[in-house]
């Protein structure tokens, strides 16, 4: 796989030596369990896959790229790069400006901007009739795109089946800008609506199988569907396609469902099922599933607790964060100034959107067990650096430069 030019403080000798060390001895990728870091009476147990993904890095190295290549210009990204706040900021401190927030709200009006200046294309992409606005002003669109490539498959798979005259079901976050995107593209070519989980799955279900009104569907999935949706017809053949950081057991468990109800509903089988529902398993990111898939190899693992680091609104590492709180107290930081002492820490609900302090996290037991993983889009540096806390609050006179050499 391509290696990226990021930031070197971005790195982690740590991370980077124990990464290449579980690579050499599995290249398959079918060992998921964790990497033990054995500090004495502080165990910690890091996931076999986290970090920046592929699309994260290609992202960062053409933002920072552009800033050294444009000195004097006007440099401004459609909305955060990725989520995380440390990345955003530096960026910011490099005197990028944000053009819109992550919902879409706008900062800075597009009327502001002209041909002159460099506007980047986040990694979550953006929608047809921004890219098409750009292109009216003279603006570049294609020199300084960092959506990125699995982001695109999922884009190019939703065209290739409209292409067949299927329509399209996009598993998603509404709100979510990388969904905002794919539903763009995806209703330039076929009729399409948003669910955003299986709840939601069901209730469409109703109107496929006629035991719902077609007008309340309207209301129901308001702003949620294309323009012209006819919910009488348009769900009689479709494909699902999703945001690529959701639960990809979410989404495979959708599709499922709602491939059952068209089997049902038509009096399908095994080999007439595709004349109505397109198979589309190869829209699931690699990167999510890995990461989902090596939390859920850690729940095997004798532990306290476990933590989870990276940006709130980061998708991917909200359903990490999911994944652990089924079996053990979870706690979810952005960095390690969050460990506030040996027995207190500031945890961000992902259910309530609030922080809280959190006293005793550490417990009693000794050694003290502690699962840790970070989404896609944080920095190796600082899961490093939150092991360094952990170490220095519990008095571990311990190198980690040293640790890491010896792995």
């Amino acid at each position: 796989m391509k290696q990226f030019e990021v930031p070197a403080e971005y790195r982690s000798p740590l991370i980077t030596a124990i990464k290449q060390k579980r690579k050499q001895e599995d290249r398959l990728k079918k060992d998921f369990s964790p990497t033990l870091l054995n500090f004495g009476k502080l165990h910690v147990y890091l996931a076999r896959h986290f970090g920046f993904c592929y699309g994260v890095e290609n992202a960062i190295e053409i933002a920072f790229r552009t800033v050294h290549e444009n000195p004097g210009k006007r440099i401004f990204l459609l909305s955060e790069m990725i989520h995380n706040p440390q990345v955003n900021k530096d960026l910011q401190e490099a005197g990028v400006q944000f053009l819109q927030d992550t919902y879409g709200r706008q900062l800075i009006p597009f009327d502001s901007i002209t041909r002159e200046d460099v506007v980047l294309i986040p990694a979550f992409g953006t929608t047809r009739d921004i890219e098409r606005m750009l292109q009216e002003k003279g603006i570049p669109t294609d020199k300084y795109n960092t959506t990125c490539p699995f982001v695109e498959k999922v884009w190019n798979r939703g065209e290739q089946i409209a292409k067949k005259g299927y329509s399209i079901v996009i598993h998603g976050k509404p709100k979510h800008e990388e969904t905002r995107a794919t539903f763009s593209h995806a209703a330039a070519n076929a009729p399409a609506v948003i669910v955003n989980d299986m709840e939601e799955a069901i209730q469409l279900a109703a109107y496929i199988k006629k035991e719902k009104p077609a007008d309340q569907f309207y209301e129901e999935f308001k702003g949620r569907y294309s323009e012209g949706f006819n919910i009488e017809k348009d769900l009689e053949r479709f494909g699902v396609i999703n945001q690529t950081t959701q639960l990809a057991t979410d989404t495979q468990a959708i599709a499922e469902y709602l491939k059952e109800v068209m089997i049902q509903q038509f009096g399908l089988n095994a080999e007439t099922v595709q004349d109505r529902f397109a198979d589309t398993r190869d829209t699931l990111c690699y990167a999510t599933n890995d990461n989902q898939t090596a939390v859920k190899g850690m729940l095997d693992t004798e532990a306290d607790l476990a933590i989870v680091v990276g940006g709130y609104n980061s998708s991917n590492t909200t359903h990490l964060v999911e994944i652990l709180e089924t079996k053990l107290p979870t706690y979810f930081i952005k960095d390690e100034s969050l460990i506030l002492d040996e027995s207190l820490i500031r945890s961000f609900n992902i259910h309530t959107k609030t922080e809280s302090e959190i006293a005793g996290f550490l417990g009693s037991k000794t050694p003290v067990k502690v699962l840790l993983t970070s989404g896609a889009s944080c920095p190796d540096a600082i899961v490093e650096k939150v092991i360094e806390r952990l170490v220095d609050i519990m008095g571990l006179d311990i190198d980690l430069q040293n640790f890491s050499e010896g792995l």
